[in-house]
């Protein structure tokens, strides 16, 4: 199964996660088969970039669900949408050249986020599994394949606009003469604390996972199953499941530490690791190639659940820890010091970061905070804690938190002394964006491209598709 989404930028990649296509089940329409009146064509290429396809399943699929989203386009979608998608796949072209690469945390972690965004939208589990009409797995594979795609068009621009800058002599001379009604008007901003409780998963439940590893290992040494198809029918890593669990050759630094310090220790491809605890959960590994710095292996991946047990024990002490903050017998920075297990954020009393091209920063627009804080902090006077809740880290791990809003900027409009940051990134990004599309005029002039007719009298934002 191919899937592509329109990844033009990173909130652009994920308003569109759920554009796939089952190649496997079309039948795609060439100039002989169009030809043949027997033939049932039900769907066609419209695009050929390189040598990659765009089905007009693709452009259907990414408009509903686009739609759905609540995206609106500027300018025809029918022309906007396939165009974006022949962009994306010049970014990934040249991503593949340059060995662009993106770490499975990353990806895993992003996955999680999105998955139980979906869930809060939707009220629970079971009603996101019913109104999609897909299972919690099968939306982790779907969604796999694109964030990877989004995280490595997003590595690729920033390689090729790494060298831009601005002057502040620039910056003052934009903004100089630019009308009232034209300046540009920056959102609330937030500052926030948070203090987290990992929910306990029980010896019991890893004691299951871990016999259940070790069933795996005796059926394949027995010979009772091969490693690919045990990874296949029960691997809870949706990326490498369906390749039977078959990572690729893959750098040391890319793969986490753990699992590294095993995978790259193995020398017989017939034999199957011990079982090896990652931030992702546990997996048994198996060698297939060694080549140089890179190690290509299999692996199955089970995760211990965490029961509604264990996460109501969580959200019961950081209620109680509320308390006592709001009592007065301890501070939040003293609480986030010593009793949160936020690694990230407990050596700074909470304070969350924000990484952005600059730097990191404790500022956030809203729209950059993880969902549930957002929904947490929104509307919360500054100096409020708000009741604990549920949420997944960047790690892709369920965890309880509560959260005090430290500071907040109401939204103003920008001025050069107050706010010359945000204009320099707004002059800088212009400059970027113009670089860029530069660049993918450029790359359309080196590559083969071929379109339906339909299509030919579209108003594209590049020029060039038309040979």
């Amino acid at each position: 199964m191919n899937k592509t989404g329109i990844i033009l930028s990173f909130a652009a990649g994920m308003l569109l996660f759920a554009v796939t296509e089952s190649r496997a089940q079309v039948n795609v329409a060439d100039d002989n088969s169009m030809a043949d009146n027997h033939v049932s064509v039900v769907d066609e290429v419209i695009w050929v970039v390189g040598d990659e396809a765009i089905l007009k399943s693709d452009v259907e699929a990414a408009r509903a669900q686009a739609i759905q989203e609540g995206a609106n386009w500027n300018g025809d979608p029918d022309c906007v949408i396939p165009e974006q998608l022949a962009v994306q796949k010049l970014f990934l072209h040249q991503a593949a050249i340059d060995s662009i690469e993106v770490t499975e945390s990353e990806i895993s972690a992003r996955v999680e986020q999105q998955i139980e965004f979906w869930i809060q939208n939707a009220g629970s589990r079971e009603k996101l599994e019913e109104y999609r009409n897909e299972s919690l797995s099968q939306m982790r594979n779907e969604l796999h394949d694109m964030v990877r795609d989004m995280y490595k068009t997003q590595k690729m621009r920033e390689e090729l606009v790494k060298d831009v800058v601005v002057t502040p002599a620039e910056v003052r001379r934009y903004f100089k003469d630019m009308p009232s009604d034209s300046i540009p008007f920056v959102p609330t901003s937030v500052e926030v604390q948070i203090l987290t409780q990992i929910p306990r998963v029980s010896i019991e439940e890893i004691n299951r996972v871990k016999d259940e590893l070790r069933d795996f290992t005796d059926r394949v040494n027995k010979g009772e199953s091969s490693f690919s198809t045990l990874a296949r029918l029960y691997s809870e890593d949706p990326g490498s499941a369906r390749r039977g669990g078959e990572l690729g050759f893959t750098r040391r630094v890319i793969l986490d530490p753990a699992f590294a310090n095993v995978a790259f220790n193995l020398t017989d491809p017939k034999k199957v690791s011990k079982i090896v605890e990652s931030e992702f959960g546990y997996h048994i590994i198996q060698l297939i190639e060694k080549r140089g710095d890179k190690v290509n292996v299999r692996h199955i991946l089970k995760k211990p659940v965490v029961s509604d047990s264990a996460i109501a024990a969580s959200l019961a002490r950081l209620d109680s820890i509320r308390t006592d903050i709001v009592d007065n017998k301890f501070s939040f920075d003293d609480g986030a010091s010593l009793i949160s297990e936020d690694k990230d954020t407990r050596n700074n009393k909470g304070l969350m970061f924000n990484a952005t091209e600059e730097g990191r920063t404790s500022k956030f627009y809203m729209q950059d905070l993880p969902p549930e804080v957002a929904k947490a902090v929104d509307g919360m006077k500054v100096g409020e804690i708000s009741e604990p809740f549920e949420m997944v880290d960047q790690r892709g791990k369920t965890v309880c938190a509560i959260v005090k809003l430290k500071n907040r900027i109401e939204g103003h409009k920008a001025t050069v002394t107050e706010d010359y940051h945000i204009l320099k990134n707004l002059v800088l990004q212009k400059r970027k964006d113009e670089k860029l599309h530069e660049w993918v005029v450029g790359k359309i002039k080196n590559t083969y491209v071929r379109i339906n007719d339909k299509y030919k009298n579209c108003n594209f934002e590049y020029q060039g598709w038309i040979k």
